[in-house]
């Protein structure tokens, strides 16, 4: 099975500029927020690779937490119910942004 995502880096930089602190928490694990140091291309190409990660493990529209899927440069790291949904299969990640544009996908076997 394979997911992909792509995001628009405006949209991040939006939601960092209204919603701040509260977006990052929602969404991003505090080591990606540290990580981050709040650069707007990082935190959307990690935001698609989560996406593309509830791609292939949702099961009819079961919600996954945001904080669940852990991205460290090219690996996920899987907690909770992602982390069930996950359990025997390996997922790989690959994650990029070029202009406007984060891009991910990841592949489950």
């Amino acid at each position: 099975m394979v997911g992909i995502d792509l995001v628009d880096i405006d949209d991040v930089r939006d939601a960092l500029r209204t919603h701040g602190d509260r977006y990052l928490r929602r969404i991003y694990t505090d080591v990606e927020i540290t990580e981050s140091g709040g650069r707007a291309e990082w935190l959307a190409e990690r935001f698609a690779a989560k996406e593309a990660t509830f791609k292939v493990l949702r099961t009819a529209d079961e919600p996954i937490p945001w904080r669940a899927v852990e991205v460290h440069g090219e690996s996920l790291r899987l907690e909770g119910r992602a982390a069930e949904l996950a359990r025997g299969r390996q997922l790989a990640v690959s994650i990029s942004h070029e202009g406007p544009v984060a891009a991910a996908v990841v592949v489950a076997r």
